[in-house]
């Protein structure tokens, strides 16, 4: 068991307050996300896009130039920089906003580092060659998930020869051990479990139930579970029609420990977030 979780980060000149859930706002630019892909290309749109999640509570948004979804290929680094760079600086020279970059190119995490980002959020956890150094580098705290395989082949036959919590437990722990090791401070280190990311629904279920053996890592959780097919499957809806499910799984992961909500629709889920808070910290104050 490590220490209780840090209540704060800097985030290269701005510092977030994580004593009580942050909601991370999402922003795809790019053709082939698989909720939104194709909506905020362009910068205006995007910029646009982003000053509304602010303004509806988001305390971080996300920018990505590369679909993550099952099946999505790859992006040539330099259509990656284009997308994802001149997104970066606009926002923060627009908005002053907290920005995080969600790459694996070690390119783009310097490059968007130097445009003004405040986090790095590598779904890849940094196995990229030369990710690792370029995040050591950036002096910025770094989102490190948990993965096996690839987006293209990470959902072919996800199987786990221990509870899945713990293997995701034991993988992050490992991982944060390497980063360490390569000059990555822990206190610079957000886990992600990676809901949806080579595990099946039964897996991720269990997951979100047994959150309490990542919380136990002692490092802040980010969860993204906005739209995903694990609200499909369970409720049989389509993408547009997850907003419901993806409310009582984000209050049910505040409950469970996360500080970081990565969501589509931030208005909702700020109110739900604040009510589940709400009402836990009445719990801790009576304790």
């Amino acid at each position: 068991m490590h220490n209780s979780v840090p209540t704060s980060l800097q985030c290269g000149r701005q510092r977030l307050d994580l004593s009580f859930p942050r909601v991370m706002g999402i922003l795809n630019v790019t053709p082939d996300s698989f909720s939104d892909g194709g909506r905020h290309n362009a910068l205006d749109d995007a910029l646009r896009r982003a000053e509304r999640m602010l303004a509806e509570g988001a305390a971080i948004i996300d920018v990505g130039g590369e679909s993550t979804r099952p099946g999505a290929a790859a992006v040539p680094v330099q259509q990656e920089l284009d997308r994802v760079v001149p997104v970066v600086e606009a926002l923060v020279r627009e908005f002053d906003a907290l920005v995080s970059a969600d790459t694996s190119a070690p390119e783009v995490m310097t490059a968007s580092a130097e445009a003004g980002a405040g986090l790095l959020n590598d779904v890849r956890n940094l196995r990229r060659e030369g990710a690792l150094r370029a995040a050591a580098a950036s002096g910025l705290p770094v989102c490190v998930m948990h993965m096996l395989g690839e987006p293209g082949d990470m959902q072919d036959a996800p199987c786990y020869e221990v509870p899945v919590e713990e293997a995701v437990a034991d993988f992050l722990e490992r991982r944060v051990a390497e980063c360490e090791a390569a000059g990555l401070r822990r206190e610079r280190l957000i886990l992600d479990p990676g809901f949806g990311f080579a595990k099946s629904v039964e897996h991720n279920l269990r997951l979100l139930h047994r959150m309490e053996r990542l919380e136990a890592l002692g490092l802040p959780l980010l969860v993204g579970m906005s739209r995903k097919s694990m609200i499909g499957k369970v409720l049989d809806r389509p993408v547009e029609e997850r907003l419901h499910g993806g409310l009582a799984l984000s209050a049910l992961a505040v409950e469970r420990g996360a500080r970081i909500l990565r969501v589509h629709d931030v208005a909702p889920h700020v109110d739900a977030i604040n009510m589940a808070w709400a009402v836990l910290k009445e719990g801790c104050d009576h304790d």
